[in-house]
Protein backbone atom coordinates (compact mmCIF):
# COMPACT_ATOMS: atom_id res chain seq x y z
CA UNK A 1 0.00 0.00 0.00
CA UNK A 2 1.97 2.95 -0.59
CA UNK A 3 -1.07 5.51 0.59
CA UNK A 4 -0.52 7.57 -2.43
CA UNK A 5 -2.57 11.04 -0.93
CA UNK A 6 -5.79 11.95 -3.53
CA UNK A 7 -7.74 13.80 -0.79
CA UNK A 8 -7.20 16.99 -2.78
CA UNK A 9 -8.34 14.96 -6.51
CA UNK A 10 -11.23 13.44 -4.69
CA UNK A 11 -12.60 16.44 -2.53
CA UNK A 12 -13.15 18.35 -5.56
CA UNK A 13 -15.24 16.00 -7.63
CA UNK A 14 -18.71 15.12 -6.80
CA UNK A 15 -20.60 12.74 -8.40
CA UNK A 16 -22.51 9.48 -7.29
CA UNK A 17 -25.05 10.51 -4.78
CA UNK A 18 -28.57 10.51 -6.20
CA UNK A 19 -31.09 13.35 -4.90
CA UNK A 20 -32.54 13.29 -1.65
CA UNK A 21 -36.30 11.38 -2.86
CA UNK A 22 -38.98 12.66 -0.46
CA UNK A 23 -42.42 10.37 -1.06
CA UNK A 24 -45.17 9.79 1.31
CA UNK A 25 -44.98 6.73 3.09
CA UNK A 26 -47.15 3.26 2.12
CA UNK A 27 -47.09 0.26 2.44
CA UNK A 28 -46.73 -2.28 -0.42
CA UNK A 29 -43.23 -4.01 -0.54
CA UNK A 30 -44.95 -7.26 -1.46
CA UNK A 31 -42.46 -7.75 -5.07
CA UNK A 32 -39.23 -8.22 -3.50
CA UNK A 33 -40.34 -11.18 -1.45
CA UNK A 34 -41.07 -13.34 -4.48
CA UNK A 35 -37.48 -13.00 -5.23
CA UNK A 36 -35.44 -16.46 -4.23
CA UNK A 37 -33.04 -15.78 -1.68
CA UNK A 38 -29.48 -16.95 -1.81
CA UNK A 39 -27.79 -17.95 0.65
CA UNK A 40 -23.58 -17.05 -1.29
CA UNK A 41 -21.87 -17.52 2.29
CA UNK A 42 -23.18 -21.15 2.29
CA UNK A 43 -21.93 -21.78 -0.91
CA UNK A 44 -18.56 -20.03 -1.21
CA UNK A 45 -17.32 -20.87 2.08
CA UNK A 46 -16.90 -25.13 1.70
CA UNK A 47 -14.70 -23.31 -1.91
CA UNK A 48 -13.13 -20.53 -0.50
CA UNK A 49 -10.01 -21.79 1.43
CA UNK A 50 -6.56 -19.64 1.76
CA UNK A 51 -4.50 -21.68 -0.16
CA UNK A 52 -4.19 -20.55 -3.80
CA UNK A 53 -4.46 -17.28 -2.37
CA UNK A 54 -1.25 -18.32 0.41
CA UNK A 55 0.64 -19.96 -1.99
CA UNK A 56 0.09 -16.95 -4.47
CA UNK A 57 1.47 -14.71 -1.78
CA UNK A 58 4.73 -17.02 -0.70
CA UNK A 59 5.22 -16.44 -4.79
CA UNK A 60 4.95 -13.38 -5.49
CA UNK A 61 6.69 -12.11 -1.82
CA UNK A 62 10.17 -13.84 -3.38
CA UNK A 63 10.55 -10.82 -5.25
CA UNK A 64 11.16 -7.00 -4.98
CA UNK A 65 8.25 -6.01 -7.00
CA UNK A 66 8.07 -2.73 -8.99
CA UNK A 67 6.39 -1.96 -12.46
CA UNK A 68 8.33 -4.12 -15.82
CA UNK A 69 10.97 -5.56 -13.40
CA UNK A 70 11.55 -9.69 -13.56
CA UNK A 71 9.23 -10.02 -9.59
CA UNK A 72 6.57 -8.16 -11.07
CA UNK A 73 6.35 -9.44 -14.73
CA UNK A 74 6.40 -13.19 -13.07
CA UNK A 75 3.50 -12.26 -11.15
CA UNK A 76 1.16 -11.01 -14.10
CA UNK A 77 2.01 -14.14 -15.95
CA UNK A 78 1.38 -16.58 -12.75
CA UNK A 79 -1.60 -14.66 -12.47
CA UNK A 80 -2.48 -15.07 -16.22
CA UNK A 81 -1.90 -18.65 -15.72
CA UNK A 82 -3.83 -19.72 -13.18
CA UNK A 83 -6.76 -17.66 -15.03
CA UNK A 84 -6.94 -19.62 -17.88
CA UNK A 85 -6.39 -22.71 -15.58
CA UNK A 86 -9.09 -21.56 -14.02
CA UNK A 87 -11.92 -21.67 -17.27
CA UNK A 88 -10.99 -17.94 -18.14
CA UNK A 89 -10.00 -17.49 -22.12
CA UNK A 90 -8.05 -15.02 -23.54
CA UNK A 91 -9.95 -12.70 -24.93
CA UNK A 92 -8.52 -12.43 -28.43
CA UNK A 93 -9.25 -15.79 -28.77
CA UNK A 94 -12.28 -15.36 -27.26
CA UNK A 95 -15.91 -16.32 -29.15
CA UNK A 96 -18.24 -13.55 -28.46
CA UNK A 97 -20.27 -16.34 -26.27
CA UNK A 98 -17.38 -16.51 -23.74
CA UNK A 99 -18.20 -15.44 -20.20
CA UNK A 100 -14.86 -15.68 -18.72
CA UNK A 101 -12.04 -14.01 -20.34
CA UNK A 102 -8.73 -12.31 -19.51
CA UNK A 103 -6.34 -9.82 -21.31
CA UNK A 104 -2.83 -8.79 -20.56
CA UNK A 105 -2.45 -4.66 -21.47
CA UNK A 106 0.80 -4.05 -22.47
CA UNK A 107 2.12 -0.70 -22.21
CA UNK A 108 5.81 1.39 -23.20
CA UNK A 109 7.11 2.96 -20.18
CA UNK A 110 8.45 5.69 -20.01
CA UNK A 111 11.51 5.05 -17.91
CA UNK A 112 13.58 2.34 -17.24
CA UNK A 113 12.60 -0.41 -14.57
CA UNK A 114 14.50 -1.09 -11.76
CA UNK A 115 15.46 -4.07 -9.52
CA UNK A 116 18.07 -4.67 -6.84
CA UNK A 117 20.59 -7.39 -6.87
CA UNK A 118 22.71 -7.37 -4.14
CA UNK A 119 24.15 -4.57 -1.59
CA UNK A 120 26.79 -4.55 1.51
CA UNK A 121 27.61 -1.56 3.97
CA UNK A 122 30.75 -1.82 6.05
CA UNK A 123 32.54 0.70 8.46
CA UNK A 124 36.08 0.88 6.97
CA UNK A 125 38.23 -0.96 9.94
CA UNK A 126 35.29 -3.23 11.18
CA UNK A 127 35.43 -7.00 10.51
CA UNK A 128 31.39 -7.51 10.23
CA UNK A 129 29.13 -5.46 7.39
CA UNK A 130 26.88 -3.33 8.90
CA UNK A 131 24.14 -4.42 6.34
CA UNK A 132 23.84 -7.08 3.58
CA UNK A 133 21.05 -7.21 1.48
CA UNK A 134 20.87 -11.15 1.86
CA UNK A 135 19.49 -10.35 5.62
CA UNK A 136 17.79 -6.51 4.36
CA UNK A 137 16.47 -6.23 0.73
CA UNK A 138 15.45 -3.17 1.38
CA UNK A 139 18.50 -1.78 1.75
CA UNK A 140 18.77 -0.41 -1.36
CA UNK A 141 17.35 2.76 -2.28
CA UNK A 142 14.37 2.03 -5.25
CA UNK A 143 16.29 3.61 -8.32
CA UNK A 144 19.92 3.61 -6.74
CA UNK A 145 22.31 3.22 -8.97
CA UNK A 146 24.84 0.69 -9.16
CA UNK A 147 28.68 1.29 -7.38
CA UNK A 148 31.77 -0.01 -9.49
CA UNK A 149 32.32 -3.68 -9.07
CA UNK A 150 35.22 -2.94 -6.20
CA UNK A 151 32.75 -0.70 -4.44
CA UNK A 152 33.27 2.45 -3.09
CA UNK A 153 34.86 3.86 0.03
CA UNK A 154 34.06 7.23 1.04
CA UNK A 155 33.64 9.20 4.08
CA UNK A 156 30.73 9.81 6.09
CA UNK A 157 28.98 13.62 6.44
CA UNK A 158 26.20 13.64 9.21
CA UNK A 159 24.02 16.14 8.92
CA UNK A 160 20.87 17.07 11.47
CA UNK A 161 19.35 19.62 8.62
CA UNK A 162 19.76 20.20 5.27
CA UNK A 163 20.88 23.91 6.31
CA UNK A 164 24.16 22.02 7.02
CA UNK A 165 24.87 21.42 3.68
CA UNK A 166 25.44 25.47 3.13
CA UNK A 167 28.41 25.04 5.20
CA UNK A 168 30.00 21.24 5.45
CA UNK A 169 31.40 20.47 2.11
CA UNK A 170 30.38 17.14 0.86
CA UNK A 171 31.68 17.03 -2.41
CA UNK A 172 32.87 13.34 -2.96
CA UNK A 173 31.49 12.18 0.23
CA UNK A 174 28.12 10.40 1.49
CA UNK A 175 26.05 12.25 3.82
CA UNK A 176 24.43 10.53 6.43
CA UNK A 177 20.91 11.74 8.05
CA UNK A 178 18.26 10.93 10.08
CA UNK A 179 15.49 12.66 7.94
CA UNK A 180 13.08 11.74 4.55
CA UNK A 181 15.00 11.58 1.51
CA UNK A 182 12.46 13.81 0.26
CA UNK A 183 14.02 16.87 2.44
CA UNK A 184 17.57 15.74 0.99
CA UNK A 185 17.98 14.64 -2.38
CA UNK A 186 18.18 17.34 -4.62
CA UNK A 187 20.70 19.13 -2.18
CA UNK A 188 22.67 16.35 -1.94
CA UNK A 189 23.04 15.90 -5.84
CA UNK A 190 23.63 19.62 -6.05
CA UNK A 191 26.47 19.81 -3.38
CA UNK A 192 28.22 16.89 -5.06
CA UNK A 193 27.83 13.66 -2.87
CA UNK A 194 27.68 10.77 -4.15
CA UNK A 195 25.68 8.61 -2.11
CA UNK A 196 23.38 8.87 1.15
CA UNK A 197 22.63 7.34 4.27
CA UNK A 198 19.14 7.39 6.14
CA UNK A 199 17.00 6.53 8.70
CA UNK A 200 13.58 7.76 9.11
CA UNK A 201 11.48 4.73 10.75
CA UNK A 202 8.26 6.13 12.11
CA UNK A 203 7.55 4.98 15.93
CA UNK A 204 4.54 2.37 15.08
CA UNK A 205 7.46 0.49 13.21
CA UNK A 206 8.50 0.13 16.55
CA UNK A 207 12.32 0.06 15.74
CA UNK A 208 13.54 -0.50 19.10
CA UNK A 209 12.11 -3.89 19.18
CA UNK A 210 12.29 -4.86 15.63
CA UNK A 211 15.79 -3.41 15.43
CA UNK A 212 16.71 -5.30 12.07
CA UNK A 213 13.56 -3.78 10.18
CA UNK A 214 14.10 -1.30 7.14
CA UNK A 215 11.58 0.52 5.45
CA UNK A 216 12.12 0.68 1.69
CA UNK A 217 12.96 4.29 0.45
CA UNK A 218 13.07 5.41 -2.79
CA UNK A 219 14.85 8.33 -5.64
CA UNK A 220 13.40 9.99 -8.23
CA UNK A 221 13.88 7.81 -11.84
CA UNK A 222 16.50 8.21 -13.10
CA UNK A 223 18.31 6.50 -15.73
CA UNK A 224 21.78 7.79 -16.15
CA UNK A 225 22.85 8.99 -12.87
CA UNK A 226 24.80 7.49 -11.09
CA UNK A 227 23.32 8.74 -7.34
CA UNK A 228 22.88 6.00 -4.78
CA UNK A 229 20.86 5.36 -1.22
CA UNK A 230 20.71 3.46 1.49
CA UNK A 231 18.24 3.14 4.35
CA UNK A 232 19.19 2.27 7.48
CA UNK A 233 17.67 0.10 10.01
CA UNK A 234 17.52 1.46 14.02
CA UNK A 235 20.63 -1.00 15.02
CA UNK A 236 22.78 -0.05 12.09
CA UNK A 237 21.90 3.65 12.33
CA UNK A 238 22.75 3.21 16.43
CA UNK A 239 26.37 1.92 15.21
CA UNK A 240 27.15 4.19 12.88
CA UNK A 241 25.96 6.63 15.20
CA UNK A 242 28.76 5.81 17.80
CA UNK A 243 31.61 5.14 15.35
CA UNK A 244 30.83 8.54 14.03
CA UNK A 245 31.51 10.32 17.81
CA UNK A 246 34.51 8.62 18.07
CA UNK A 247 35.67 10.86 14.87
CA UNK A 248 36.10 10.29 11.11
CA UNK A 249 33.97 7.55 9.93
CA UNK A 250 34.47 6.12 6.24
CA UNK A 251 32.46 3.13 4.95
CA UNK A 252 32.89 0.83 2.20
CA UNK A 253 29.53 0.28 -0.20
CA UNK A 254 29.09 -2.25 -2.49
CA UNK A 255 25.58 -1.83 -4.55
CA UNK A 256 24.34 -4.04 -7.88
CA UNK A 257 21.30 -2.74 -9.24
CA UNK A 258 19.96 -3.40 -12.89
CA UNK A 259 18.30 -0.49 -14.56
CA UNK A 260 16.70 -1.75 -18.01
CA UNK A 261 14.18 -0.99 -20.63
CA UNK A 262 10.55 -2.67 -20.33
CA UNK A 263 6.98 -2.25 -20.37
CA UNK A 264 3.88 -1.57 -18.26
CA UNK A 265 1.71 -4.90 -17.82
CA UNK A 266 -1.67 -5.28 -16.32
CA UNK A 267 -4.23 -8.52 -16.24
CA UNK A 268 -7.73 -7.34 -16.39
CA UNK A 269 -10.24 -10.25 -15.66
CA UNK A 270 -13.98 -10.22 -16.02
CA UNK A 271 -17.10 -12.84 -15.81
CA UNK A 272 -19.30 -10.99 -18.36
CA UNK A 273 -23.04 -10.54 -16.84
CA UNK A 274 -26.28 -12.01 -18.23
CA UNK A 275 -28.75 -9.37 -18.46
CA UNK A 276 -26.78 -6.22 -16.92
CA UNK A 277 -23.17 -6.81 -18.87
CA UNK A 278 -22.38 -3.24 -19.37
CA UNK A 279 -23.00 -2.92 -15.35
CA UNK A 280 -20.03 -3.88 -13.45
CA UNK A 281 -18.09 -4.36 -9.90
CA UNK A 282 -14.21 -3.92 -10.28
CA UNK A 283 -11.76 -5.18 -7.96
CA UNK A 284 -8.25 -4.09 -7.57
CA UNK A 285 -5.01 -5.64 -6.19
CA UNK A 286 -1.87 -3.69 -7.08
CA UNK A 287 1.26 -5.66 -7.20
CA UNK A 288 4.24 -3.14 -6.97
CA UNK A 289 5.74 -3.24 -3.42
CA UNK A 290 8.30 -5.54 -2.18
CA UNK A 291 6.27 -7.00 0.49
CA UNK A 292 4.48 -10.15 1.50
CA UNK A 293 1.26 -8.39 3.67
CA UNK A 294 1.73 -5.71 0.99
CA UNK A 295 0.92 -6.48 -1.11
CA UNK A 296 1.25 -9.93 -2.46
CA UNK A 297 -2.04 -10.81 -0.31
CA UNK A 298 -4.39 -8.53 -2.24
CA UNK A 299 -2.97 -10.41 -5.46
CA UNK A 300 -3.30 -13.64 -4.44
CA UNK A 301 -6.96 -13.42 -2.45
CA UNK A 302 -8.31 -12.06 -5.56
CA UNK A 303 -6.65 -14.71 -7.56
CA UNK A 304 -8.53 -17.44 -5.12
CA UNK A 305 -11.92 -15.05 -5.91
CA UNK A 306 -11.09 -15.40 -9.50
CA UNK A 307 -10.50 -19.23 -9.56
CA UNK A 308 -13.56 -19.85 -6.98
CA UNK A 309 -16.18 -17.79 -9.16
CA UNK A 310 -15.16 -19.46 -12.61
CA UNK A 311 -15.43 -22.95 -10.51
CA UNK A 312 -18.82 -22.04 -8.76
CA UNK A 313 -20.46 -20.75 -12.34
CA UNK A 314 -18.91 -23.87 -13.92
CA UNK A 315 -20.68 -25.81 -11.59
CA UNK A 316 -24.54 -23.52 -12.17
CA UNK A 317 -24.25 -23.02 -8.00
CA UNK A 318 -24.14 -19.21 -8.82
CA UNK A 319 -25.07 -16.31 -11.91
CA UNK A 320 -23.66 -13.22 -12.57
CA UNK A 321 -26.58 -10.61 -14.24
CA UNK A 322 -23.83 -8.15 -13.97
CA UNK A 323 -19.83 -8.15 -14.78
CA UNK A 324 -17.63 -9.02 -12.39
CA UNK A 325 -13.91 -6.85 -13.17
CA UNK A 326 -10.92 -7.77 -11.55
CA UNK A 327 -7.66 -6.20 -12.15
CA UNK A 328 -4.33 -6.63 -10.96
CA UNK A 329 -1.44 -3.67 -11.59
CA UNK A 330 0.51 -0.64 -10.34
CA UNK A 331 -1.13 0.73 -7.59
CA UNK A 332 -3.65 3.70 -8.67
CA UNK A 333 -2.21 4.33 -11.71
CA UNK A 334 -3.62 1.11 -13.21
CA UNK A 335 -7.24 1.51 -11.60
CA UNK A 336 -7.63 4.99 -12.58
CA UNK A 337 -6.73 4.34 -16.31
CA UNK A 338 -9.02 1.38 -16.40
CA UNK A 339 -11.49 4.42 -14.99
CA UNK A 340 -10.30 7.00 -17.17
CA UNK A 341 -9.48 5.36 -20.32
CA UNK A 342 -13.35 4.38 -21.59
CA UNK A 343 -15.56 6.54 -20.54
CA UNK A 344 -18.64 4.08 -21.91
CA UNK A 345 -17.38 1.67 -20.03
CA UNK A 346 -16.80 4.13 -16.89
CA UNK A 347 -20.76 4.39 -17.40
CA UNK A 348 -20.96 1.13 -15.96
CA UNK A 349 -19.03 1.08 -13.13
CA UNK A 350 -21.38 1.10 -10.02
CA UNK A 351 -18.46 -0.32 -7.23
CA UNK A 352 -15.11 -0.59 -6.79
CA UNK A 353 -13.53 -2.60 -3.84
CA UNK A 354 -9.60 -2.33 -3.15
CA UNK A 355 -7.75 -5.12 -1.51
CA UNK A 356 -4.33 -4.62 -0.03
CA UNK A 357 -2.74 -6.01 2.89
CA UNK A 358 -5.74 -8.89 3.05
CA UNK A 359 -3.95 -11.65 5.23
CA UNK A 360 -1.72 -10.19 8.26
CA UNK A 361 -1.46 -12.18 11.13
CA UNK A 362 -2.35 -10.06 13.67
CA UNK A 363 -0.84 -11.78 16.70
CA UNK A 364 2.73 -11.37 14.97
CA UNK A 365 1.86 -7.83 13.18
CA UNK A 366 -0.48 -6.09 15.27
CA UNK A 367 -3.69 -3.96 14.06
CA UNK A 368 -6.60 -5.50 13.12
CA UNK A 369 -8.82 -5.58 9.71
CA UNK A 370 -10.11 -2.70 8.93
CA UNK A 371 -12.31 -1.40 5.84
CA UNK A 372 -11.75 2.48 5.06
CA UNK A 373 -14.76 3.69 4.58
CA UNK A 374 -16.17 6.30 1.83
CA UNK A 375 -15.93 10.25 3.73
CA UNK A 376 -18.80 9.66 5.93
CA UNK A 377 -19.02 12.48 8.77
CA UNK A 378 -16.51 10.43 10.92
CA UNK A 379 -13.84 12.12 8.64
CA UNK A 380 -15.17 15.28 10.04
CA UNK A 381 -15.53 14.28 13.64
CA UNK A 382 -13.66 11.61 14.34
CA UNK A 383 -15.57 10.43 17.95
CA UNK A 384 -16.39 7.86 19.99
CA UNK A 385 -15.79 3.88 18.40
CA UNK A 386 -14.53 5.86 15.39
CA UNK A 387 -10.70 5.99 15.51
CA UNK A 388 -7.80 6.71 12.81
CA UNK A 389 -5.25 4.35 11.82
CA UNK A 390 -1.41 5.16 12.56
CA UNK A 391 -1.22 6.33 8.86
CA UNK A 392 -3.82 9.01 9.62
CA UNK A 393 -5.84 10.99 7.31
CA UNK A 394 -6.66 14.85 6.84
CA UNK A 395 -9.91 16.10 8.71
CA UNK A 396 -12.55 16.83 5.78
CA UNK A 397 -15.68 18.90 5.05
CA UNK A 398 -19.27 18.43 4.69
CA UNK A 399 -18.88 19.33 0.60
CA UNK A 400 -16.84 15.91 0.71
CA UNK A 401 -18.90 13.78 2.07
CA UNK A 402 -19.69 10.65 -0.38
CA UNK A 403 -23.13 9.07 1.10
CA UNK A 404 -23.86 6.26 -0.62
CA UNK A 405 -25.02 2.32 0.64
CA UNK A 406 -22.15 0.68 0.01
CA UNK A 407 -19.87 1.55 3.21
CA UNK A 408 -22.76 0.01 5.55
CA UNK A 409 -23.46 -3.07 2.93
CA UNK A 410 -19.78 -4.18 3.14
CA UNK A 411 -19.33 -3.41 6.96
CA UNK A 412 -22.54 -5.58 7.65
CA UNK A 413 -21.41 -8.73 5.14
CA UNK A 414 -17.76 -8.34 6.66
CA UNK A 415 -19.33 -8.49 10.14
CA UNK A 416 -21.25 -11.75 9.00
CA UNK A 417 -18.40 -13.34 8.51
CA UNK A 418 -16.26 -12.18 11.59
CA UNK A 419 -19.69 -13.73 13.67
CA UNK A 420 -18.79 -17.15 12.16
CA UNK A 421 -15.54 -16.79 12.20
CA UNK A 422 -14.77 -15.61 15.21
CA UNK A 423 -12.49 -12.97 13.08
CA UNK A 424 -12.19 -9.60 14.08
CA UNK A 425 -13.77 -6.97 11.40
CA UNK A 426 -13.28 -2.80 12.27
CA UNK A 427 -13.95 0.36 10.68
CA UNK A 428 -12.01 3.48 10.01
CA UNK A 429 -12.79 6.83 8.29
CA UNK A 430 -11.69 7.64 5.47
CA UNK A 431 -8.08 8.36 4.48
CA UNK A 432 -6.78 7.64 1.26
CA UNK A 433 -3.89 6.62 -0.66
CA UNK A 434 -4.72 3.00 -2.26
CA UNK A 435 -6.91 1.60 -5.60
CA UNK A 436 -10.32 3.00 -4.16
CA UNK A 437 -9.12 6.55 -4.56
CA UNK A 438 -9.49 6.46 -8.22
CA UNK A 439 -13.12 5.03 -7.54
CA UNK A 440 -13.73 8.06 -5.33
CA UNK A 441 -12.05 10.90 -7.85
CA UNK A 442 -14.37 9.13 -10.54
CA UNK A 443 -17.34 9.37 -8.38
CA UNK A 444 -18.05 5.63 -8.57
CA UNK A 445 -18.56 4.77 -5.28
CA UNK A 446 -15.24 2.77 -3.73
CA UNK A 447 -13.46 1.78 -0.56
CA UNK A 448 -10.29 -0.35 0.69
CA UNK A 449 -9.82 -3.53 2.80
CA UNK A 450 -6.88 -3.46 4.41
CA UNK A 451 -5.22 -3.91 8.22
CA UNK A 452 -3.33 -1.87 10.28
CA UNK A 453 -1.25 -0.98 12.18
CA UNK A 454 1.10 -3.31 10.74
CA UNK A 455 5.02 -2.70 12.73
CA UNK A 456 6.52 -4.85 9.51
CA UNK A 457 4.76 -2.38 7.00
CA UNK A 458 6.70 -1.41 4.16
CA UNK A 459 9.63 -3.17 5.74
CA UNK A 460 11.70 -6.35 4.57
CA UNK A 461 10.09 -8.35 7.44
CA UNK A 462 7.24 -8.04 5.89
CA UNK A 463 8.04 -11.57 4.79
CA UNK A 464 5.32 -14.89 4.55
CA UNK A 465 5.68 -15.58 7.95
CA UNK A 466 3.91 -12.69 8.98
CA UNK A 467 0.61 -14.08 6.71
CA UNK A 468 -2.15 -15.96 8.10
CA UNK A 469 -4.18 -18.52 5.75
CA UNK A 470 -7.05 -18.09 8.17
CA UNK A 471 -7.29 -14.33 7.39
CA UNK A 472 -6.76 -14.52 3.60
CA UNK A 473 -10.09 -17.11 4.01
CA UNK A 474 -11.85 -14.86 6.05
CA UNK A 475 -11.34 -11.91 4.03
CA UNK A 476 -11.45 -13.64 0.55
CA UNK A 477 -14.68 -15.00 1.11
CA UNK A 478 -16.28 -12.20 2.27
CA UNK A 479 -15.39 -9.89 -0.48
CA UNK A 480 -16.63 -12.55 -3.05
CA UNK A 481 -19.67 -13.19 -0.99
CA UNK A 482 -20.14 -9.10 -1.01
CA UNK A 483 -19.58 -8.85 -5.17
CA UNK A 484 -22.12 -12.02 -5.49
CA UNK A 485 -24.50 -9.68 -3.89
CA UNK A 486 -24.01 -6.89 -5.76
CA UNK A 487 -23.77 -7.88 -9.03
CA UNK A 488 -27.03 -10.04 -8.83
CA UNK A 489 -28.79 -7.17 -6.51
CA UNK A 490 -32.45 -6.74 -7.49
CA UNK A 491 -35.29 -5.50 -5.43
CA UNK A 492 -35.19 -7.90 -2.80
CA UNK A 493 -31.39 -6.13 -2.37
CA UNK A 494 -33.15 -3.08 -2.34
CA UNK A 495 -35.29 -3.11 0.57
CA UNK A 496 -32.71 -5.00 2.75
CA UNK A 497 -30.25 -2.14 2.17
CA UNK A 498 -33.30 0.54 3.18
CA UNK A 499 -33.00 -1.95 6.39
CA UNK A 500 -29.83 -2.05 7.14
CA UNK A 501 -29.37 2.22 6.44
CA UNK A 502 -32.51 2.37 8.86
CA UNK A 503 -31.33 0.94 11.15
CA UNK A 504 -27.53 1.83 11.43
CA UNK A 505 -28.55 5.22 10.59
CA UNK A 506 -30.91 5.61 14.01
CA UNK A 507 -27.76 3.72 15.73
CA UNK A 508 -25.71 6.32 15.02
CA UNK A 509 -27.84 9.14 15.79
CA UNK A 510 -28.25 7.67 19.31
CA UNK A 511 -24.60 7.04 19.86
CA UNK A 512 -23.90 10.47 18.35
CA UNK A 513 -26.15 11.67 20.95
CA UNK A 514 -24.74 10.76 23.60
CA UNK A 515 -21.16 11.66 22.72
CA UNK A 516 -22.82 15.19 21.86
CA UNK A 517 -24.43 15.21 25.68
CA UNK A 518 -20.88 14.64 27.19
CA UNK A 519 -19.21 17.16 24.77
CA UNK A 520 -21.57 20.12 26.05
CA UNK A 521 -20.69 18.77 29.58
CA UNK A 522 -17.07 19.37 28.90
CA UNK A 523 -17.61 23.10 27.07
CA UNK A 524 -18.58 22.02 23.67
CA UNK A 525 -21.53 24.20 21.92
CA UNK A 526 -24.81 23.23 21.37
CA UNK A 527 -24.59 24.43 17.25
CA UNK A 528 -22.05 22.54 16.58
CA UNK A 529 -23.60 19.06 18.61
CA UNK A 530 -26.45 19.57 16.64
CA UNK A 531 -24.56 20.34 13.34
CA UNK A 532 -22.56 17.09 13.91
CA UNK A 533 -26.48 14.94 14.36
CA UNK A 534 -27.52 16.83 11.12
CA UNK A 535 -24.62 15.81 9.09
CA UNK A 536 -25.07 12.42 10.12
CA UNK A 537 -28.85 12.53 9.60
CA UNK A 538 -28.34 13.86 5.70
CA UNK A 539 -25.56 11.40 5.20
CA UNK A 540 -27.63 8.36 5.90
CA UNK A 541 -30.83 10.13 4.13
CA UNK A 542 -28.78 10.54 1.05
CA UNK A 543 -27.30 6.74 1.32
CA UNK A 544 -31.02 5.73 1.50
CA UNK A 545 -31.66 7.83 -1.75
CA UNK A 546 -28.50 5.77 -3.28
CA UNK A 547 -30.32 2.41 -3.50
CA UNK A 548 -32.54 3.33 -6.32
CA UNK A 549 -29.61 2.60 -8.46
CA UNK A 550 -30.25 -1.14 -8.02
CA UNK A 551 -33.69 -0.51 -8.06
CA UNK A 552 -34.97 -3.43 -11.05
CA UNK A 553 -38.53 -3.06 -11.77
CA UNK A 554 -38.92 0.09 -11.17
CA UNK A 555 -42.09 -0.25 -8.88
CA UNK A 556 -43.32 2.66 -6.31
CA UNK A 557 -42.98 0.02 -3.29
CA UNK A 558 -39.22 0.88 -3.52
CA UNK A 559 -39.44 4.83 -3.32
CA UNK A 560 -42.34 4.79 -1.04
CA UNK A 561 -39.80 2.28 1.42
CA UNK A 562 -36.87 4.49 0.98
CA UNK A 563 -39.16 7.46 1.70
CA UNK A 564 -40.30 6.05 5.02
CA UNK A 565 -37.24 5.24 6.35
CA UNK A 566 -35.57 9.00 5.26
CA UNK A 567 -38.60 10.17 7.24
CA UNK A 568 -38.05 7.85 10.24
CA UNK A 569 -34.29 9.18 9.93
CA UNK A 570 -34.98 12.84 10.10
CA UNK A 571 -37.51 12.42 13.14
CA UNK A 572 -34.78 10.61 15.29
CA UNK A 573 -32.40 13.64 14.42
CA UNK A 574 -34.81 16.67 15.31
CA UNK A 575 -36.06 14.40 18.70
CA UNK A 576 -32.01 14.44 19.53
CA UNK A 577 -31.54 17.20 18.61
CA UNK A 578 -33.94 18.74 20.80
CA UNK A 579 -32.87 17.07 23.83
CA UNK A 580 -29.47 19.10 23.83
CA UNK A 581 -29.35 21.50 26.13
Amino acid sequence: MGRINSLKRIIIKQGFVPALLCFSFLTGCSQHTEEKSVNYFDIVRPEFTGQLAYETTDFVEDYWRVVGNTGFNKTIYLIADSLKASGYVLEEKAKDSERLTYRIEKRKMTHQTWEPVAASLQIVGNNNPLLLSETNRNMTYLNSASTPKKGVTAEVIQIISTTDLERISVKGKIIFAEMSVRRLYKLAVEKGAIGILTYDNPDYLQPEKNKTSIQFRSLPSQDDADFWGIALSYEAKEKLKTQLQKGKTEVLVHIETKRYPSEELTVVANIKGSELPDERLVYSAHIQEPGANDNATGVGTQLEMAKTAAKLFAENKIEFKRTMTLLWGDEIISTRRYIEENSERTKGIKWGISLDMVGENTAITGGTFLIEKMPDPSAIWTRGKDKHSEWGGEVLKLENMKPHYLNDFIISTFKEQGDYANWVVETNPFEGGSDHTPFLEAGIPGLLLWHFTDQFYHTDNDRIDKVSQETLKNVGTAALVSGLKLINASDSFVHEQIQILKEQAINRLNDEAKLSILTLKNGGTIEEEKQIISAWEDWYNKSLASVIDIHTNKNSAVKTAISDAQNQVQQKSNELKETLK
